[in-house]
């Protein structure tokens, strides 16, 4: 079970980059397509990461399954 501070934690393109080893752009597509929940503070971009784990499980679910 997560507690409240684990699904209130967000996360920067580049800490997600490493969290994933996936590219800015491929990020940025990902969280474009509102797959991934962010928010936007001015021109800064954030990322919650719960959702973002939550994406690559499904994504490395799928992967799997084909």
């Amino acid at each position: 079970m997560q507690t409240e501070t684990e699904t209130a934690t967000w996360v920067t393109y580049e800490e997600a980059q490493r969290l994933t080893s996936l590219g800015r752009t491929t990020l940025w597509r990902i969280c474009s397509s509102g797959a991934v929940k962010t928010a936007r503070i001015g021109r800064a971009v954030r990322i919650n990461r719960c959702s973002l784990e939550e994406y690559m499980e499904e994504a490395a679910e799928q992967a799997s399954a084909e």
